[in-house]
């Protein structure tokens, strides 16, 4: 299973951007699909889900500015950034895992059992 983020990159406060995720190896539209976050010395945030039949799931610190989406056909996932802040600056990772069911659970949890991972593309907000 290999899954490619991209799409970071250097952005002001208030600007946008749109990461995208492409995976293989699975069966992707039985997965729920996660963009996670991290900063240096900081633990990884679990930032948004998405479900095998659509429904997301977010962090409160990104409701309403980020929306994640999923493209079956493409096999691809995606985290819309929009009104960015300086404290979304940090290293995005996509992840993958079979639907359990449970994204609205794991939203609330430090550290939920995603079992695969993207290599991370960093997002650089700067005033």
């Amino acid at each position: 299973v290999q899954l490619q983020a991209s799409g970071g990159g250097l952005v002001q406060t208030g600007g946008s951007l749109r990461l995208s995720c492409v995976a293989s190896g699975r069966t992707f539209s039985r997965d729920a699909l996660g963009w996670f976050r991290q900063t240096p010395g900081e633990a990884r945030e679990f930032v948004a889900g998405i479900a095998w039949n659509g429904n997301a799931y977010y962090q409160d610190s990104v409701k309403g500015r980020f929306t994640i989406s999923r493209d079956n056909a493409k096999n691809t996932v995606y985290l819309e950034m929009n009104d960015l802040k300086r404290e979304d600056t940090a290293v995005y990772y996509c992840a993958e895992t079979y639907d359990k069911g449970l994204l609205r659970l794991w939203i609330r949890q430090p550290n939920p059992p995603f079992d695969y991972w993207g290599q991370g593309t960093l997002v650089t907000v700067s005033s």
